[in-house]
C-alpha cells in the first residue's frame, strides 16, 4: 500500500482502479472511480455495505459538474455548487450519467463540492468527481486518523492520500437539492 502525499500519484491509482483513502472535512473517505464497478466492488464489500444503498460522489471544483448542469434547472445547478457553511452532500435527479453500481436502487446520486483543500487537489488530480463513502467497515465509527484507517482496513487498500482531516465536527448533511427533504443530519 502506498502512503503518499502526493496527489497525482494517488489520482493515477485511481485512474488504474485501485481503492484509496483520503481525509475529507470531518471523517476519512474510501474512494476511486465511480465508473469503474470492480473498484466501487471493492469498497462495498470493504465496508460491507449493500449496493442498494448507493454512494456520494465528492469533487473539488464546479467544473466537475457540467455533466450534472445539463440535467438541472439553473437555480438547482448553482445550489449545488454554491458554498455552503456545512458540507453538504445534494441527493441530484439521475439515471443517466452515474452508473447504478454507484447510485444503488436510486434514480439520483448524492453529490458533495468539496471545500476541503486536500479533496479539492485530489480530485483536480484526478480531474473528475470520485466515489466518496466513510472509510470504516458497517457499524464502526468513522475514521478519523490515518491509523484508524489502516487499523480498519490493513493491506487491503491501494494506497492513502496522506494529508490532513478537514475541521468539521461531523461529516457531511445530505439533502434533496430539488426539495430541500433532508436524508442526514
Amino acid at each position: 500500500m502506498l502512503i503518499s502525499s502526493n496527489a497525482s500519484e494517488i489520482a493515477d491509482i485511481i485512474r488504474q482502479g485501485g481503492v484509496v483513502a483520503y481525509p475529507t472535512e470531518a471523517v476519512w473517505g474510501l474512494g476511486c472511480d465511480p465508473f469503474n464497478e470492480q473498484a466501487v466492488q471493492q469498497i462495498l464489500t470493504l465496508k460491507s455495505r449493500p449496493m442498494e444503498k448507493g454512494l456520494i460522489l465528492i469533487t473539488g471544483h464546479e467544473s466537475q459538474l457540467t455533466p450534472w448542469q445539463y440535467m438541472l434547472p439553473a437555480e438547482q445547478f448553482a445550489r449545488l455548487i454554491a458554498k455552503t457553511e456545512r458540507p453538504t452532500s445534494w441527493v441530484v435527479p439521475d439515471t443517466q450519467i452515474t452508473p447504478a453500481w454507484v447510485r444503488g436502487q436510486h434514480p439520483s446520486v448524492a453529490i458533495r463540492l468539496s471545500q476541503h483543500e486536500p479533496v479539492q487537489a485530489l480530485c483536480h488530480a484526478y480531474q473528475g468527481a470520485i466515489v466518496s463513502t466513510s472509510a470504516n467497515p458497517a457499524g464502526l465509527e468513522p475514521a478519523i486518523s490515518k491509523e484508524k484507517v489502516i487499523a480498519y482496513f490493513s493491506d487491503k487498500l491501494d494506497a492513502i492520500f496522506d494529508q490532513p482531516l478537514g475541521q468539521a465536527s461531523k461529516p457531511s448533511q445530505v439533502l434533496d437539492l430539488m426539495t430541500g427533504q433532508q436524508f442526514r443530519a
